[in-house]
């Protein structure tokens, strides 16, 4: 493998993960800057108050994107679980901290669910439906996303314990998931987060 290649596909990971498509089709499609709105974060859910459900889901598609291709990317050029690891960590930091806006971004969710589609599919799928079936009973985007993330590690050192490199990325993204809603989890215990779709 060489080291150059790797390194600079490191860094298109994160620039591709940086860019803030809630802001951009927060604006062209609902003609809302959503930083100003909700919880001003950039993410699908907080598009969704604010700009509506079109934008949302396209805001939600193109932010797994974001996450699944420069990790499936990285697995078929390389061929190295270190860089495919390496790379979906940049597309997530990016996410969460883009240098577009001053580092400030969203929570990963959907970039999460990218990466962990590309590098384990059916522990991605498996992930999606336990989010799905938790924001289904409890309606609460941020509880279904905690939920989703902590299977994550679990299911990975079940499946791909032999991996090491998958074992940390899926401590890494479990980790900054509970870190990035560490409000989220106040919220939720004292009973005032909004459920999915309800204005903040």
């Amino acid at each position: 493998m060489n080291n150059f290649p790797a390194a600079s596909f490191i860094i298109v990971s994160y620039l591709a993960g940086a860019i803030p498509f809630g802001l951009i089709f927060g604006k062209t499609m609902g003609g809302v800057d959503v930083r100003t709105v909700g919880s001003g974060n950039i993410g699908a859910t907080n598009v969704l108050r604010g700009a509506g459900k079109t934008a949302a889901l396209v805001t939600l598609f193109a932010d797994a994107l974001k996450g699944f291709i420069p990790a499936l990317l990285a697995a078929r050029i390389f061929s190295d679980d270190t860089v495919t690891a390496l790379c979906g960590i940049a597309a997530v930091v990016g996410h969460n901290f883009p240098v577009y806006l001053r580092f400030k971004g969203g929570k990963g969710v959907a970039t999460s669910f990218g990466v962990v589609l590309a590098v384990a599919p059916w522990t991605g799928l498996a992930c999606l439906l336990a989010w799905a079936a938790a924001a289904a009973v409890w309606r609460y985007s941020s509880l279904a996303a905690l939920i989703a993330f902590a299977l994550y590690p679990l299911l990975t050192f079940a499946f791909h314990g032999d991996s090491r490199p998958l074992s940390l990325l899926s401590l890494f993204i479990f980790g900054l998931m509970y870190f990035r809603h560490r409000g989220n989890i106040q919220r939720l215990v004292a009973g005032t987060e909004p459920k999915i779709g309800q204005k903040q």
